[in-house]
């Protein structure tokens, strides 16, 4: 049976999801959290490696100190709590791409513990309130290598181990229980992400790895307060493909639960092709870990004068940020959420706002037209061809009335077919305007008397009825009649 594309309100009227994300995030470092090892992704396999990162007898770890500060920094920015003494454990388990056996974690005493993130969502009745989702902890720890499987069929299928990644510094980022929905799980990882990014701690690049999320999954009936029995879904590498993860995964329990089945604890995992998650493996708790403290390492110790220097280079957030440019600059949510997608975008939106006649407009010109031709051309905002200094100038030219809207999109259109920058195609292709009183109002004289209805309506106080006369002359002028002074012009001489 093919998978359901969502979660169908009929099933979601009976039971009540319960999700939890596990989210790993690799932090920038230049060296890994244990050696000197650089941490870098890609290069030839098994070359950034050392003593420390195989686990060789007699090599010692020592904690990066910079990663601590990065750890503490996105704790800080996520409302946590911070230790002030952490302790380092051994997370014991097998894998071929885990040469100690053991991996460097954190257990009883975490780094940051009780924090929150708030999302956008709909109460019962479908009104949208903001939802504070809990962060139940965020810990320090390594990763692992990687295997690399080749060749088919089964049978003739190799099995390779790169080590580079061995020791590359992480922060685990535990969510309380409180998501309900797949809409919510993927609000919470887009503002999660947003916060890690405008914090300089990771470039969460999903791709390379870099940023990577387990969903925690139970299906309860309405009413029960019992959590019941989860699944975790893994290795899914897009918020797209987690959401839609987790509408099969609920309908999937759903349907074992009706059918009076029961739902096993195992781990799943996503086929993105097929639209449905598979088994992978039983699940292990906690206590087949074998956690036990790391003699190796001593106790972690952020001072307050520690935590107060860290909390000192947190930058504006988002959510923060977004409500200052609404009131600062009046333009809208949405364009606030399409200027803040990135820090470098709303820094540079921000010191060309400051040079804008409007940056209202400059904002509404992201939106309205910069945005469409991104997307109809598969590139994202920084890829643009036309800089914000280009916005800015060509922001400034209809602000002035020196162009015209249809003006403007012809030149932006030229600019994305060259990709040039718009500064450069306004010189060589400048429209030639009519600004000339004389032949407007000749152009203005022949529209009102050929449209005496719309005189009428105009002067028994439909005032809006001037766009239409402003609308015929432009068409006369094909799109190079002054606007701004054709809209002078207009109210002149119908008021007359």
């Amino acid at each position: 049976m093919a998978p359901t594309p969502s979660a169908s309100s009929e099933v979601l009227a009976r039971y009540e999801p319960v999700i939890g994300l596990e989210v790993h995030v690799q932090l920038l470092t230049n060296s890994k959290a244990f050696c000197g090892c650089a941490n870098r992704f890609g290069g030839a396999p098994n070359t950034h490696i050392c003593p420390v990162c195989l686990g060789l007898p007699g090599a010692l770890p020592v904690l990066n100190r910079r990663a601590v500060e990065f750890a503490v920094l996105a704790a800080l920015a996520l409302n946590c709590e911070v230790r002030e003494r952490s302790i380092f454990a051994r997370k014991n388990y097998f894998y071929p791409d885990l040469p100690k056996g053991y991996q460097i974690s954190q257990f009883d005493k975490p780094l940051a513990e009780h924090g929150w993130i708030d999302t956008p969502s709909f109460d019962a009745s479908g009104q949208p309130v903001t939802k504070r989702i809990g962060i139940t902890r965020l810990h320090m720890e390594e990763d692992a290598g990687k295997s690399m499987h080749e060749g088919f069929p089964e049978s003739a299928r190799k099995t390779y181990v790169d080590l580079n990644r061995c020791g590359t510094p992480l922060i685990e980022i535990v969510s309380e229980p409180d998501i309900r929905t797949p809409d919510e799980a993927y609000e919470y990882l887009t503002r999660l992400k947003d916060i890690l990014l405008y914090t300089g701690v990771s470039d969460c690049n999903m791709e390379q790895g870099s940023l990577r999320c387990d969903s925690n999954v139970i299906v309860r009936p309405r009413g029960q307060q019992r959590f019941g029995t989860k699944a975790e879904v893994k290795n899914v590498n897009s918020f797209r493909f987690i959401r839609a993860a987790l509408e099969y995964e609920i309908e999937r329990q759903a349907a074992l639960l009706d059918s009076g089945g029961r739902v096993a604890q195992e781990t799943r995992l996503w086929n993105a092709a097929e639209g449905r998650t598979y088994s992978m493996r039983s699940k292990e708790q906690a206590h087949d870990y074998r956690y036990f403290p790391e003699p190796d390492l001593p106790p972690l110790v952020v001072t307050p004068e520690w935590k107060s220097a860290i909390a000192a280079a947190i930058p504006e957030l988002p959510e923060a940020r977004r409500r200052r440019m609404i009131a600062e600059y009046e333009i809208t949510p949405q364009d606030a959420q399409t200027l803040t997608a990135t820090r470098d975008f709303a820094d540079r939106f921000e010191a060309a706002a400051k040079r804008a006649k409007s940056p209202k407009r400059v904002a509404n010109l992201i939106q309205s037209e910069l945005m469409g031709r991104l997307k109809a051309e598969g590139l994202d905002l920084e890829q643009s061809p036309i800089s914000m200094e280009g916005l800015v100038q060509a922001a400034d030219l209809a602000e002035s009335g020196e162009l015209s809207s249809k003006q403007l999109k012809g030149l932006l259109d030229s600019a994305f077919a060259s990709r040039e920058d718009f500064g450069p195609v306004y010189e060589r292709e400048k429209p030639k305007q009519i600004g000339d009183p004389e032949t407007l109002n000749r152009w203005l004289d022949e529209v009102i008397a050929a449209n005496p209805k719309q005189v009428e309506q105009y002067r028994g106080g439909k005032k809006t009825v001037a766009a239409f006369f402003v609308g015929q002359v432009m068409r006369l002028s094909k799109g190079q009649a002054n606007p701004a002074l054709l809209n002078e012009l207009a109210a002149k001489k119908l008021d007359a």
